[in-house]
């Protein structure tokens, strides 16, 4: 009986392992061709605002290709969330290394290390959460989207799923929202401005920048101009 029961169970297991690897497989391929229209952070985030009192009931998300997002937007994120991005196959195992040595010495500042395709990976294919299995859930997806989607493709759903304030997503969304232009016009200011409220984008602005915001901002801009030799637009 104990036998027959553990044979159903095994198999079960395997029969949930399988349908997992193939949904999840399925659907990085599906996404590779079909626009991101709304993640599970899209929806927490709706749900959080109906009963917030002080946050308004909103949301604002409008996709587009990369060719109509500013290169100096993409150029902007790459500096200020993941300098190794067309380097690495996901994972920057650099920055890993040297955010765990920060953290010993810094118990009450953590410092991460994720990169644009693992905030990728976590956006369009899981909940937020901060435990190991979620974390290990984070890289399998991140390897899937590295193996089937080019880096050209990351960037461009990083772009467009992106958290940019309260209810708005996208590049495009936080471009009309915060500047009443197009992500295609964004001047480097803009774009950087965008780029550094990325951390705390709840709490953060664009527009009415703290001080951080604004030192952030300018090292975004500076970085941007050395590593890339760029005029200021």
């Amino acid at each position: 009986m104990m036998r027959a029961i553990l044979i159903k169970g095994k198999n079960i297991l395997f029969k949930i392992i399988k349908w997992f690897f193939i949904l999840s497989i399925a659907s990085v391929i599906l996404f590779r061709f079909v626009p991101v229209f709304f993640t599970p952070l899209m929806a927490i985030r709706f749900v959080e605002q109906m009963f917030d009192p002080e946050r308004d009931i909103q949301f604002k998300k409008d996709w587009e290709p990369i060719s109509n997002i500013s290169p100096l937007l993409v150029k902007a994120v790459i500096t200020s969330e993941d300098q190794r991005f067309n380097e690495h196959f996901g994972l920057d195992m650099e920055a890993i290394q040297k955010a765990a040595q920060y953290n010993e010495k810094h118990q009450n500042r953590k410092r991460g290390a994720s990169t644009i395709s693992q905030q990728t990976a976590k956006n369009v294919f899981l909940f937020p959460s901060r435990t190991w299995l979620r974390k290990g859930f984070e890289v399998y997806f991140t390897f899937l989207i590295e193996i089937f989607w080019s880096k050209q493709r990351i960037m461009e759903v990083y772009l467009n799923v992106i958290e940019l304030g309260n209810g708005i997503y996208g590049a495009e969304a936080a471009s009309q929202y915060y500047f009443n232009k197009p992500a295609s016009k964004l001047s480097m200011q803009q774009a950087a401005s965008l780029a550094a409220i990325l951390p705390l984008p709840l709490k953060w602005s664009p527009v009415k920048p703290n001080a951080r915001v604004v030192r952030r901002t300018e090292w975004i801009k500076r970085y941007m101009r050395y590593s890339e030799g760029l005029e200021e637009k």
